[in-house]
C-alpha cells in the first residue's frame, strides 16, 4: 500500500473541509481514504474499476453504521442455505441454536434470506437479529424479521457480503448448505488457518443423525492431509456435532477464560479472564514449547500501547513469541487456557 503525497496546497484544502466537516477523530485513516480516493482519478483509473472502490467503500458504511449501536454485543453468524424448508429438520437445529445463544445474550447475523438464514433469524427473534443480504434478481429480499426492524444492510457484491458476516462476529455456525454456504466455511478456515482473523470457534452443526460434515471429514482426511495441500490437524479447529447444545457450549466455551489478544510488535499479549497460577504456566510452556519462536509463555502487565487505549487493562495477561508458522495453531493453546483449572470460576 503506498502513500503518494498530495500536493501541499491540496492537503490544506482536505484538510480544511475535514475541519468545517467536523472530522477530528483518526483523522490520518480518513486523509488517506480520501488521498487513495483522488489518486484513483489521476491514475486515470477504468470506470468499471471507480465503481467498484466507490459501491464498495458505501457498502462498508452503511454496515459499520448497522452494527455500530451494537458493538458491545456477542455476536454469532449463521451460514447455510437459502433453500432450506421449514419442515426439513435443519431449519429446526438453526431455529434452536439461535435461539439458546439468544437466550445467552448473543445476538445472531445472517445473510437476511430465506431458509436456514431466516430460520436463525426466527430463534433469535427481530430484536436479537442482524442481517447482510445480497442484492442478486433471482432471490427473495430480506425476510421479514430482520427487514421489519432495520437490522439489515443490503450489499451488491459478495465480497463486501462476506467480510462484515465475518468481521463483526465472535463464533460461527455452518449448517448444510451449496456453494456459498462451503465457500464462507472454507473462508473461514482459511483465515484462520493463516492468522489473517483472530482465533475464533467454528461449529459445522448438522441434523440429529446427519452425514454432510461427516462426509466433509472424510475428503479432509482422505483427499486434502494425504496430499499435502494442508496440513494435519488443520481441520481439528472445527466442531462437527448434531447437538445444539454443544454448538452452543462451543461458542460460548471459547470465551470461558480467553478474552482477547494483541500484537504489541512482535510479541503477543493474551488477555484472560482469570491469570493462571504458575505452576499452570509451567505446563503449558512444557505441552506448547513448539509453538514459541524463543522465550517462554508468561505473566505479564498491560504494555504501553494498551494503556494508551485503556485496553481491558483490568484483565490478567500472558505474552509470548510466537513461532509465525504456528499462529493457526493458537486455538489449541487458548483451548487449553480455558480448561485451566483455574479458569473453574469463569465458566
Amino acid at each position: 500500500m503506498t502513500d503518494e503525497p498530495l500536493p501541499e496546497a491540496l492537503s490544506a484544502e482536505i484538510n480544511a473541509a475535514l475541519d468545517e466537516a467536523g472530522v477530528h477523530s483518526d483523522r490520518r485513516l480518513v486523509m488517506r481514504m480520501l488521498r487513495t480516493a483522488i489518486l484513483l482519478g489521476e491514475d486515470g483509473a477504468d470506470r468499471l474499476d471507480l465503481k467498484i472502490a466507490s459501491a464498495a467503500l458505501a457498502e462498508m458504511r452503511d454496515a459499520f453504521r448497522l452494527f455500530a449501536p451494537f458493538r458491545g454485543v456477542p455476536k454469532v453468524t449463521v451460514f447455510g442455505s437459502a433453500r432450506t424448508r421449514q419442515d426439513d429438520p435443519l431449519y429446526l437445529q438453526a431455529r434452536d441454536v439461535a435461539a439458546v445463544l439468544a437466550q445467552d445474550g448473543w445476538m445472531v447475523v445472517t445473510g437476511a434470506g430465506p431458509g436456514i438464514m431466516q430460520a436463525a433469524a426466527e430463534g433469535a427473534g427481530p430484536e436479537r437479529s442482524l442481517g447482510v443480504s445480497i442484492r442478486l434478481p433471482f432471490e427473495e429480499k430480506a425476510n421479514g424479521l430482520v427487514a421489519g426492524q432495520d437490522h439489515v444492510v443490503a450489499m451488491k457484491y459478495f465480497f463486501t457480503r462476506k467480510l462484515m458476516l465475518i468481521k463483526e462476529s465472535r463464533g460461527f455456525i455452518c449448517l448444510p448448505g451449496g456453494f456459498g454456504t462451503l465457500d464462507e466455511m472454507f473462508e473461514l478456515l482459511t483465515l484462520q488457518q493463516t492468522g489473517k482473523a483472530e482465533p475464533m470457534p467454528i461449529v459445522l452443526l448438522d441434523e440429529p443423525g446427519g452425514t454432510f460434515w461427516q462426509g466433509l471429514r472424510r475428503f479432509i482426511d482422505q483427499e486434502l492431509a494425504p496430499a499435502g495441500v494442508i496440513s494435519e490437524g488443520d481441520f481439528d479447529r472445527v466442531v462437527i456435532t448434531d447437538s445444539v447444545d454443544a454448538a452452543r457450549d462451543e461458542i460460548t466455551g471459547f470465551w470461558w477464560n480467553y478474552d482477547s489478544l494483541r500484537w504489541i510488535g512482535d510479541e503477543l499479549v493474551l488477555r484472560l479472564r482469570v491469570a493462571p497460577t504458575e505452576a499452570e504456566i509451567d505446563d503449558l510452556n512444557e505441552r506448547f514449547a513448539s509453538m514459541l519462536a524463543s522465550g517462554r509463555i508468561r505473566r505479564v502487565e498491560p504494555r504501553q500501547p494498551e494503556i494508551a487505549d485503556a485496553d481491558v487493562l483490568e484483565l490478567p495477561r500472558l505474552a509470548l513469541h510466537l513461532e509465525q508458522r504456528q499462529v493457526g495453531n493458537l486455538f489449541r493453546l487458548i483451548g487449553a487456557i480455558n480448561q485451566l483449572p483455574s479458569a473453574a470460576p469463569a465458566r
